[in-house]
C-alpha cells in the first residue's frame, strides 16, 4: 500500500452560488469543473473548481446554502486553503487582487511570501510564492495568463486544540513526513508533506490549547480529502483506519472519484478519495461544467432538482444553469398541525438550540430529543456524525436536563408535569418546522435515552405519517400493562429502535414490546439489539439513521 500522495481537494460550504462562482472563475481564474448536487442532498448544488479537467490536487468543491450566514472558524476544521503561485507572480496578484477591491495581507510561511484573503463567505484563501510542480492542466480560457496561473493546491491549515492524534493520523497510517515547525500569530505550527512530487501536497496544524471551537456554516470546510491511487488501495486504507480505532464510512460512489470518510479526534473531518474516474466521466472536456450532471438515481428527479436550485451563470459558455420551474407551484404552504389542546409545565419557554439548514431554507428537518442529565448543546453534536446538510437541527432544552423526574416504566402520573410538558414542547416544534413549510413526513424525530423514551412516546399518541423516527436506548413510556391504543395510524413511518440486551436502565423486554406496538400501528420498525454493548450509542447505529435521512433527503426534493 502506498503511502497518501497529498491532497485530492477541499470541500466548503457557500451561501450564494454566483457570488462563489464569479470568485473562483473571474478572481482565481479556475474552471468550473462540474456543476452537479449533492449526492446526500440533492436539492443543494455541488459545484468543483480545479484546472483544465478537474485534476487531483486542484479540485476546490463548494455546497452553496442561499441565504446561510456565516460560520466561526476555530479548533476542529480546516480554516485555510492555499493555492501555489509562481514566485515571480506576486505583483500580478497583489494588482489582481487590488482591482477587485479584495484586502489581503502579506505573510511569510516557511520561508515563502504568501497574501492571506477570505472567499465570499471568509474562508482564508491563501497564495504561497513558491516554483514547484506546474498545474497539471492549464485551462487555455483562464482570465489569468498561464505564466501567473495558479498551480493547484499548495495546502491546508488545520487549527487543533493539540496536534499529537492528528501527526500521529499523519506520519503513522496515512504516510505524510515531518517538515518543520514555526510560530504562527494563533500558536505553533507544524508542517507534513505527501508522498509525491505532484500539487497539493501540505498539510498544516496550528495548535491552539485555549481555542474555541468553530461553529460549522457558510465558508467552513465540511472536509478535506486525500489522495489515494484506486479503489483496492481505497480499501487497504479503509481496513487500516477500522483497524486503528477510527469509525470509516463504506466506499461512497461520488461519480468522479470514490469516498471514504472518517473524523479524526481533532474533529476534522478527513475523506480518502480515489484518482479515477475523473470529471471527464459523463461530459466531453471541452463541455466540463456546461451542464447540471445528475447521477441516474436521480434522473428521475431532474425537474424538481433544477427547479430547486438557484439560477448560476457559467461564463465560460453563456449558459445559466438551474432555477427552472417544474410547474409545480412553490412547493409545501404553511400548515398547522396540533390538535388545540396545549399544556403548560416546566419545559415551556425552555430554550430550543438550531444548527444546519436555516428553517425558512431546509426542506426537511430533525429534532433532537436529549437524555436525562444531558442538553439540547451536547445532542445537537449528532449532527456533525449525521452529517447530512439537507437539514434543520433542532435540540429543545429540558429544564434541569431531565424531561420527567423517575424511570420510565414507573407509574405516568410520578413522571407528571414533565412528561406532559415535554410531549407538548415536542409538538410545538412540529408546529413551528410546519409553518416554515416542513411537514411532518419531513421531519425526523430521535433521542438517546430519556429522549428517544420521550421521542417514540410522542409519535405513538401523535400517529401519523413522520419522515423518520429514531430511538436510541429507549421504548414506550409506563408501567408494565400501560394501554396502548393509540389513535391513528404511523402510515408506513421509518422507525429505528437500537438497544443493549444488558441496558441496566431499558430492559429488552420493553424495547420489544414497543416495536411490537409501532409496527402494529403501521411504522416500519427496525429494531436492532447488541450484544453487551450497554448504555450507549454505536457506529451502527449512525448508519442506520444516516441512512434514513439520505432516503428522506432525496425524497423531500
Amino acid at each position: 500500500m502506498n503511502a497518501i500522495q497529498g491532497l485530492h481537494h477541499l470541500t466548503v460550504m457557500a451561501s450564494d452560488p454566483q457570488k462563489n462562482v464569479d470568485f473562483f472563475t473571474q478572481v482565481l481564474g479556475q474552471r468550473m469543473v462540474k456543476v452537479t448536487v449533492n449526492f446526500d442532498d440533492p436539492g443543494t448544488y455541488h459545484l468543483y473548481y480545479g484546472d483544465e479537467t478537474g485534476a487531483p490536487g486542484t479540485i476546490m468543491t463548494y455546497f452553496p446554502w442561499p441565504n446561510a450566514v456565516r460560520g466561526k472558524r476555530g479548533n476542529g476544521e480546516i480554516v485555510a486553503a492555499a493555492y501555489a503561485a509562481p514566485v515571480a507572480s506576486q505583483d500580478y496578484w497583489k494588482a489582481r487582487l487590488n482591482s477587485f477591491n479584495i484586502p489581503f495581507t502579506e505573510e511569510t510561511r516557511f520561508g515563502s511570501p504568501a497574501v492571506k484573503f477570505e472567499d465570499p463567505d471568509g474562508l482564508w484563501i491563501e497564495l504561497v510564492f513558491e516554483d514547484g510542480a506546474t498545474v497539471p492542466s492549464f485551462w487555455p480560457k483562464s482570465p489569468v495568463p498561464r505564466e501567473h496561473a495558479l498551480n493547484g493546491f499548495h495546502s491546508v491549515t488545520g487549527w487543533v486544540q493539540q496536534a499529537a492524534s492528528t501527526e500521529d493520523l499523519l506520519l503513522g497510517a496515512l504516510g505524510f513526513s515531518l517538515v518543520g515547525s514555526e510560530q504562527d500569530t494563533e500558536g505553533k505550527r507544524t508542517r507534513y508533506k505527501g508522498q509525491s512530487d505532484g500539487v497539493g501536497l501540505y498539510i498544516d496544524l496550528v495548535e491552539r490549547p485555549n481555542g474555541e471551537h468553530g461553529k460549522f456554516s457558510a465558508g467552513s470546510v465540511h472536509h478535506v480529502a486525500l489522495r489515494t491511487v484506486d479503489d483496492s488501495e481505497q480499501l487497504e486504507y479503509q481496513k487500516l483506519l477500522s483497524d486503528k480505532g477510527y469509525h470509516v464510512t463504506p466506499v461512497q460512489d461520488r461519480q468522479y472519484f470514490h469516498s471514504i470518510y472518517f473524523r479524526e479526534r481533532s474533529g476534522i473531518l478527513f475523506e480518502v478519495a480515489t484518482d479515477a474516474p475523473g470529471f471527464p466521466n459523463d461530459e466531453a472536456v471541452d463541455e466540463l461544467g456546461k451542464h447540471l450532471k445528475l447521477p441516474a438515481w436521480y434522473e428521475d428527479k431532474r425537474p424538481a432538482i433544477e427547479a430547486r436550485v438557484k439560477p448560476i451563470v457559467n461564463h465560460e459558455y453563456g449558459v445559466t444553469i438551474g432555477g427552472k420551474t417544474n410547474g409545480q407551484g412553490e412547493g409545501s404552504s404553511a400548515t398547522q398541525y396540533s390538535d388545540g389542546l396545549r399544556v403548560n409545565g416546566p419545559h415551556q419557554g425552555q430554550p430550543v438550540l438550531t444548527t444546519g439548514r436555516a428553517l425558512d431554507e431546509a426542506r426537511a428537518a430533525v429534532i433532537l430529543v436529549h437524555g436525562r442529565g444531558g442538553s439540547a448543546e451536547e445532542i445537537l453534536g449528532l449532527s456533525q456524525q449525521l452529517n447530512l446538510s439537507a437539514f434543520a437541527y433542532v435540540a429543545p432544552q429540558a429544564r434541569d436536563h431531565t424531561w420527567y423526574p423517575e424511570s420510565f416504566l414507573a407509574p405516568l402520573e410520578r413522571n407528571e408535569p414533565g412528561l406532559s410538558s415535554g410531549l407538548q414542547m415536542i409538538d410545538d416544534l412540529v408546529n413551528t418546522l410546519g409553518e416554515q413549510g416542513i411537514p411532518p413526513e419531513n421531519i425526523v424525530l430521535g433521542g438517546f435515552s430519556q429522549g428517544a423514551c420521550l421521542t417514540l412516546e410522542y409519535v405513538a399518541r401523535h400517529a401519523r405519517r413522520y419522515g423518520g423516527v429514531f430511538a436510541f436506548s429507549g421504548g414506550l413510556i409506563g408501567p408494565e400493562g400501560t394501554p396502548r391504543d393509540y389513535p391513528g395510524s404511523l402510515d408506513g413511518t421509518p422507525i429505528f429502535i437500537g438497544c443493549s440486551d444488558i441496558d441496566a436502565h431499558i430492559p429488552l423486554r420493553r424495547v420489544e414490546e414497543s416495536a411490537e406496538i409501532l409496527s402494529g400501528h403501521g411504522a416500519k420498525v427496525d429494531k436492532r439489539i447488541y450484544p453487551k454493548m450497554g448504555h450507549t450509542i454505536n457506529e451502527d447505529e449512525i448508519r442506520a439513521v444516516q441512512q434514513m435521512l439520505q432516503d428522506l433527503s432525496a425524497q423531500s426534493v
